[in-house]
């Protein structure tokens, strides 16, 4: 499926996984590579820039970490991100340039490219989120199906096995999730959408599209 390709859903410039996504096709795969990545990527990093705080955690020294954030490895945080009060990152996360980690805000197994905002009450498990995408108060990513069966990514132009019993969502750049809403294995949402408050989202959402529910997906104009 083109749409779901990693080049029609982000700007690879705009994260320091760059190199990871470039060797893949779709963003999923990267999944149980982020780990591996992150280690590799850390003990080359330029010490006057980032600082090893633990073992395979990486903390820019211009990001902003709040002291009861909770930060388990592998981790990089990248240049001026903010990790706010209480967020818990449970590891193998990539937290981009300028990206917003909020209050309450859970991480793990996750790409975030530079300027990304979960802000408030999110859990982004298993997900790959594209630049300056944003997920509103209380969104999240559900990334286990509830019979446990390995996740299949449906879309108009058919589907395809993964292979992955976990994976939540992979938004575009610039994607805006509205409050409340929830992101059920294996949704892909195309580069530019909206989706509307209080939405419950699978499948494929195809690009400049607004997604107010499953049976109203429009174009925007």
């Amino acid at each position: 499926m083109e749409s779901c390709k990693i080049n029609n859903l982000y700007t690879l410039e705009e994260t320091i996984a760059g190199d990871l996504l470039a060797s893949l096709t779709y963003p999923w795969e990267a999944l149980p590579k982020i780990g591996e990545f992150i280690k590799k990527l850390g003990s080359i990093l330029d010490p006057a820039i980032y600082e090893q705080r633990e073992e395979n955690i990486w903390v820019a020294k211009s990001a902003k970490v709040a002291p009861t954030a909770c930060l388990n490895g592998p981790l990089i945080i990248d240049e001026e991100a903010e990790i706010r009060h209480c967020a818990f990152i449970r590891g193998n996360a990539i937290v981009g340039k300028g990206a917003v980690v909020g209050n309450s805000t859970e991480l793990k197994n996750v790409i975030l490219f530079n300027k990304v905002q979960v802000p408030h009450y999110n859990y982004v498990g298993d997900s790959v989120l594209g630049f300056k995408s944003h997920m509103g108060a209380g969104s999240i990513t559900s990334n286990v199906k509830s019979d446990k069966t390995l996740v299949i990514v449906k879309g108009e132009e058919g589907s395809i096995e993964t292979g992955l019993k976990k994976f939540g969502a992979m938004l575009g750049d610039e994607v805006e999730v509205g409050c409340g809403s929830v992101l059920n294995p294996g949704s892909v949402i195309g580069s530019h959408s909206n989706i509307y408050p209080l939405s419950m989202v699978r499948g494929v959402v195809p690009a400049h599209s607004i997604y107010k529910n499953q049976n109203e997906i429009v174009k925007k104009r």
